[in-house]
């Protein structure tokens, strides 16, 4: 058996920048386990697989995988998915649904190119300090300057004073597994036109630290929308490669718009 294989740098204009996602097009599902196989085999944070929907609500039934743990969200390679339909599959539409393990899923193409998220929003909940994990100061590693605030929804987030004070964590990969979340999103006031910042980590499902990450704007977004009193935002995520995203708030979504760029076409043998 072949399978097309597309490498894609999501949330990036040029390659070796933004999230790198590997996306297979499907005529129908694998085995679970054989897409996880896959996954692993790529090392990549995400490995999304879809397959035509006919006369439904959706266009494609999608899902993501880790290198070792199918997710229920995720932006990068959502984003990724749509710009191979569009540049590389023929897809003729100028948006496209998604059904997924978080619902319909909506992503549209911008006259610049820009493709646009429409996924939903998770507002943080505040921590009181008795909720605090544990081990939550030494997963922030040596040296971490004391957090204003703990929040959780799907991760927990850690809000800092100082955009800075993100960028110099090293965190303790081990003390993270015992957050009992399934990611650690750090957080701070950008500068010029960056309304945030933000890093993103989950060991536990195979990603030290992701290089941007959509779905942890499904949180960042009403969280910093409620801090500054703006629906309109623009946000970078502080990794190595790292990535701009432009992001908005709705009644009950969130938009997440970004670019990305194709860097490898193959095949997949079986």
């Amino acid at each position: 058996m072949t399978i097309p294989i597309y490498q894609v740098d999501a949330f990036a204009r040029r390659p070796f920048t933004g999230n790198p996602a590997a996306v297979c097009p499907l005529d129908e599902w694998l085995p679970a386990e054989t897409m996880q196989l896959i996954a692993a085999e790529n090392n990549l944070a995400e490995t999304a697989f879809f397959v035509p929907l006919s006369g439904e609500e959706a266009d494609f039934h999608l899902r993501w995988f880790t290198p070792t743990f199918e997710i229920d969200l995720c932006g990068h390679a959502t984003l990724a998915s749509a710009h191979v339909l569009w540049n590389e599959r023929g897809y003729a539409k100028d948006k496209v649904t998604f059904q997924s393990k978080s619902g319909l899923l909506h992503v549209r193409r911008e006259a610049d190119g820009k493709l646009v998220l429409d996924f939903p929003s998770r507002p943080p909940q505040p921590l009181a300090p008795s909720e605090h994990p544990a081990v939550l100061m030494r997963s922030l590693g040596p040296g971490a300057a004391t957090p204003l605030a703990v929040l959780a929804s799907r991760d927990l987030v850690v809000e800092f004073a100082h955009a800075d004070e993100v960028l110099a964590l090293k965190p303790d990969f081990v003390a993270l597994i015992d957050l009992g979340y399934l990611g650690l999103i750090t957080t701070a006031p950008g500068s010029g036109d960056v309304d945030f910042v933000s890093r993103f980590f989950a060991p536990e499902v195979g990603v030290p630290e992701d290089p941007v990450t959509g779905s942890a704007h499904s949180t960042l977004i009403p969280f910093w929308a409620a801090k500054l009193g703006k629906t309109e935002l623009f946000a970078r995520q502080e990794s190595a490669r790292g990535g701009e995203l432009w992001c908005r708030l709705r009644d009950g979504r969130v938009d997440i718009g970004g670019y990305a760029v194709t860097f490898l076409r193959g095949d997949v043998q079986l």
